[in-house]
Formats: C-alpha cells, structure tokens, sequence
C-alpha cells in the first residue's frame, strides 16, 4: 500500500483500507501511552514507517502527540511544582532539538533509529533485571539540563524523545502517576520543538512536509480513544506490574526498531 502525505490529507493509494490502517496505528500506539504513559510516538513511527517516509510520518504525528501529551499532564494541581522541578531539562530539550534538526535536517530513521532500538533494550533489560537508577537531587540542577539536551537530539535524528528522558525520569524516584506526569511534560515539549524543527528544515529531508494539518486531527481521535481504554487499565495495575509492563514495552518497542531495519 502506497500512501503519501499531499498538503492537509492522504493520498495516492488511499481509500479506506488506507485511513484504517493508520487510524489502527494510532489506536494502539494510543492504548500503549495511556497503560505505561509513553510509547504513542515510538509505536506510530514504527509503523507508519511501512508506508511512508519518516519524515511525513513524523509531520502526521504532530498533533495527536500534542494533545495525548497535554492531557496526560493531568492533574494540574501537581503540574507547576513538577514544571518548576524539570525546567533545565526543558530547556536543554528544545534546545537539542533544534540543533539538532538544522544540523541533521527532519528524521531519517535507519541508522540512528537502530542504535535506539538496541539502547531501548539494553536498557530495559538492565531496569527489569538490575539495580534502579538514582538521581541525587543535588545533581539535578546540571544533569536535566544535559538529558534534555541529548533527548533533543536522539530526537531530531529519530523523531523519537525515550531516550534517555525516560531513564532520567525513573531516577528521580517519581511515584506511578508523577512519573506519567513527568513524562507527559517531557514529551509535550518534545513534540513542539520537533514540530519547530520539522518546519525550519524542510529541504534537508528531500522531500516537503508541511504539516498535513487536517490529517493528524482526524488521527487523533482513535489515539484519544486508544488512551483512554489505556487508562482505565492502567488504574487497575499494581505498582509492580506497572513498572514491569513500562520495562517490557520499551524492550517491545526496541525489538522492533531493530529487526524492521534488518528486514528491511
């Protein structure tokens, strides 16, 4: 199936096996950011990648990764203190990503996209089986800073902002929902400077992608969808399932990246 992305819709090969097969994708890439609180980007990026350029699939990204992200900084009353807490780490973000795309142009995936995929395992295979990262606060003030900067980074390369957000995250010893919270905050932030990005360097991705803005809205109802039924499951969860099934979608996640470039 060949879709690509003309102005604000999808195009050439579409028809409506095309529209369900992307409203699928963010369906579940939904369902997966409501359970574990991440994973709606890196699932959608994977798959879109099928049939269309990274690029474009990153442009389509845009606005279901904004909203799902604005809702998952819920609730307010907890969202100034935590903001105030990962200020340098924002900062750092929007910075890398900046950098970043007009320095590497929009994703490229391949390359790039492999060496996160195996980072993306090791690392979960180390959170499931090894000793917690820990963060001392003392150390926050410079190290946020320096995770935002290289998450800006990984993200203009990839079009993907895990790594190392989330790692640094976990070890500031966040509870359950402060930690989706945290990450919710994060990846609002990097979906805004990647969609500055996208915007300040079209030429280097070889091909235009201004935001397919009618496009992205339509997909964000079943990604809304997707991350309510998410929701609901993850209330349901304990602590420790929670944590393991956070782990096991970043190795899933991983896994993928990897072997789609192999098979490629």
């Amino acid at each position: 199936m060949d879709m690509h992305l003309v102005g604000g819709g999808l195009a050439s090969g579409t028809g409506v096996g095309a529209w369900l097969a992307a409203g699928a994708v963010f369906l579940l890439a939904g369902g997966i950011k409501g359970l574990v609180g991440l994973g709606l980007p890196t699932v959608a990026m994977a798959l879109l990648a099928l049939w269309m350029a990274p690029a474009q699939a990153a442009a389509l990204l845009v606005v279901p990764s904004l909203v799902t992200n604005a809702w998952q900084l819920r609730p307010l009353a907890t969202l100034w203190p935590l903001a105030r807490r990962l200020a340098g780490m924002q900062a750092g973000t929007v910075a890398g990503t900046l950098l970043g795309a007009l320095a590497f142009g929009a994703p490229a995936g391949a390359a790039s996209g492999v060496l996160l995929g195996v980072a993306l395992v090791v690392y979960a295979a180390w959170g499931l089986a090894g000793r917690p990262w820990q963060v001392p606060p003392a150390q926050e003030r410079w190290l946020g800073p320096a995770v935002g900067m290289a998450t800006g980074l990984v993200t203009a390369l990839t079009g993907v902002f895990i790594l190392p957000a989330v790692p640094y995250l976990q070890a500031l010893g966040l509870q359950r929902d402060a930690l989706v919270q945290a990450m919710g905050i994060a990846f609002t932030t990097s979906t805004m400077a990647l969609a500055a990005g996208l915007l300040l360097a079209p030429a280097a991705a070889g091909t235009p992608h201004t935001l397919p803005a009618a496009a992205s809205l339509v997909l964000l109802l079943p990604a809304l969808a997707g991350m309510a039924l998410g929701q609901r499951l993850r209330q349901r969860l304990p602590v420790a399932v929670f944590r393991r099934c956070l782990f096991a979608s970043l190795a899933a996640l991983g896994t993928y990246m990897v072997v789609r470039v192999a098979l490629a």
